[in-house]
């Protein structure tokens, strides 16, 4: 694993998690009418799954498992290795689907979803953060 490039990587997860919570509605009703504040949460929503993906596939380089087939796939080879909890596994490829619906069905985004994601989920991406850390003393 490239150490620099991980580093670099959870600095801008880092950004991504600080832009939500900066940009975050109060309500739902905020997020349904303001198209700015849609595209600032989805960007960096979308963000964050993509490079927690890109980070847990650097630290499987270290270690000898089966390539992963899908995005979802490559936490469960962390949570394989007891790198990440199978519950923050299970959120992280929840995530994947919600990447996956913003990245090529935006229109029919429901932004019940994104709120719930902004304001309950996105811890998950702290954890997954803290989890990885370590790794890279290593």
């Amino acid at each position: 694993m490239d150490s620099l490039i991980v580093e670099r990587k959870l600095e801008s997860l880092r950004r991504c998690i600080n832009r939500v919570e900066q940009k975050r509605p109060d309500s739902i009703a905020t997020l349904e009418t303001d198209p700015d504040i849609q595209d600032i949460l989805v960007l960096n929503l979308s963000r964050a799954v993509q490079l927690c993906v890109d980070i847990a596939a650097h630290v499987l380089l270290d270690y000898e498992t089966l390539p992963p087939n899908t995005m979802g796939e490559t936490f469960d080879r962390l949570a394989d290795l007891k790198l990440i909890e199978p519950e923050l596994r299970d959120n992280l490829k929840r995530s994947v689907g919600f990447r996956n619906m913003a990245v090529h069905n935006y229109d029919v985004l429901d932004w019940r979803i994104v709120y719930a994601i902004a304001t309950r989920q996105l811890e998950d991406f702290t954890r997954f953060a803290a989890a990885v850390t370590p790794l890279l003393n290593h």
